[in-house]
């Protein structure tokens, strides 16, 4: 596994820096919505708004704000109807970019990625040109810097624990789990006192590539633009860390 774009924690860690969480609230009240309409509001019973729920408290999103996004996604409240979206690109140097969106209206929010990408070097594709370069998988992210353990003892732990695969990326660790089992692994180190910083079901590119200086710079530029889209929740390449 040669690891994945790393784009959203760096995406939450700088609109906490700038001030801007508003915005990231706005986005994290969606996806609980969306999870809630779709699997209930119990988190017990629903993995996927347990996890909405886990990254929501991980910005520091205000109780109110969840539970009034619960209410939402099980009508217990009214608010905007949206629904998921999962758009395709490529972008400068030719890498393969998945954007997820939660969105209330699907055609504003095409023509303005369309923009964006345009703007940016570069273009929407049609569905299946680059998904098939990319898996769906659980990823689990531990700061070692939080643990008394070295770096092989947390490698040896995340194996034990049921990890798929593990990749170092500078100073985190992610652990790869198979969709189904995220939960189970997430547990088990938990279990064993390590703490987890985030865990999510991601796309993890398949092969990662490299690009010249010059155009990461634009990829950056590209991907900031795209963030700032209210409804763009996740971005995913398969470029080689960008920063």
């Amino acid at each position: 596994m040669s690891g994945h774009s790393h784009w959203s924690k760096v995406k939450y860690k700088k609109e906490m820096a700038d001030a801007k969480k508003g915005k990231a609230f706005s986005k994290m009240a969606r996806m609980i919505t969306i999870a809630a309409r779709e699997g209930g509001a119990d988190p017990e019973m629903n993995p996927k708004l347990r996890l909405a729920i886990e990254k929501a408290r991980f910005i520091n999103m205000p109780k109110e704000n969840i539970e009034r996004a619960i209410k939402r996604g099980v009508g217990d409240l009214e608010g905007a109807v949206f629904e998921e979206i999962l758009l395709e690109a490529y972008g400068p140097g030719g890498i393969a970019i998945l954007i997820e969106g939660i969105t209330d209206n699907k055609n504003r929010t095409l023509a303005e990625i369309k923009q964006i990408l345009s703007q940016n070097g570069g273009k929407l594709v049609g569905e299946g040109a680059v998904r098939w370069m990319f898996e769906r998988k659980g990823v689990i992210s531990v700061d070692p810097q939080k643990s008394a353990l070295s770096r092989e003892e947390l490698e040896m732990k995340a194996i034990e624990a049921g990890a798929e695969d593990i990749f170092w990326h500078n100073q985190s660790l992610d652990i790869y789990t198979k969709i189904e089992e995220l939960e189970k692994v997430k547990k088990n180190l938990e279990d064993q006192k390590i703490e987890i910083e985030s865990a999510s079901l991601d796309f993890v590119a398949k092969e990662q590539i490299e690009i010249p200086k010059q155009e990461k710079e634009r990829v950056q530029k590209l991907f900031e633009a795209l963030d700032e889209n209210e409804a763009v929740q996740e971005i995913y390449s398969n470029l080689k860390t960008i920063l």
